[in-house]
């Protein structure tokens, strides 16, 4: 029976990575697979890429309004598993489709993604998946200090940042993210 997975953690936990390698051991056993991520994920354009310098073309830019169900049964997909990155900014709605499709077809589908924002509050997608996936596996990583990096904290031009839009990626400002434990974390704060 196919199952629906999240596995999520904190910025440079090696989630893309993973799912790279994972989409390559089932095409090196000849199995067939789709990889998708939503269209707001604009970091690699068509790509998804992983900080260590993996990179594959997505077969999918999901749209923010669009059904997942809906694509799957119109291309009438004959996959082995379906994969997708950056699934902290898939709808609640499209969480629920992918569900159905593990349902319906017989599909695994395996999410990537965030649990939480750079104020530590949840994407909605990731809040859906922690709800109702069949397996959730937590990807971790460590803080500079040694501890188990949690949260992800937001810097513009290397000023860390506590206020702001969910969804920022990098454009005119240099936007990047650091995994932190709590105790480093909300010692920015200060």
């Amino acid at each position: 029976m196919a199952k629906l997975f999240f596995r999520y953690g904190s910025m440079n936990s090696g989630k893309t990575a993973l799912l790279l390698q994972a989409a390559y051991n089932y095409e090196e056993r000849g199995m067939k697979v789709v990889v998708f991520k939503p269209s707001v994920d604009s970091k690699g354009e068509k790509c998804i890429v992983s900080r260590i310098g993996l990179k594959r073309k997505v077969d999918h830019l999901i749209k923010r309004d669009e059904d997942v169900l809906e694509y799957v049964k119109e291309k009438d997909l004959d996959v082995n598993c379906i994969f997708i990155d950056e699934a902290q900014f898939l709808t609640r709605k499209q969480v629920d489709q992918l569900m159905h499709i593990v349902v319906e077809y017989n599909i695994p589908v395996i999410c990537y993604g965030l649990r939480t924002d750079f104020l530590t509050n949840g994407f909605e997608g990731s809040t859906r998946l922690l709800e109702i996936a069949h397996k959730i596996k937590e990807m971790k990583t460590i803080c500079k200090c040694g501890r188990k990096a949690m949260f992800n904290l937001r810097k513009i031009n290397g000023v860390p940042v506590f206020d702001g839009n969910q969804v920022a990626i990098d454009g005119k400002d240099a936007i990047t993210y650091e995994a932190l434990c709590p105790n480093c974390y909300y010692k920015y704060q200060k």
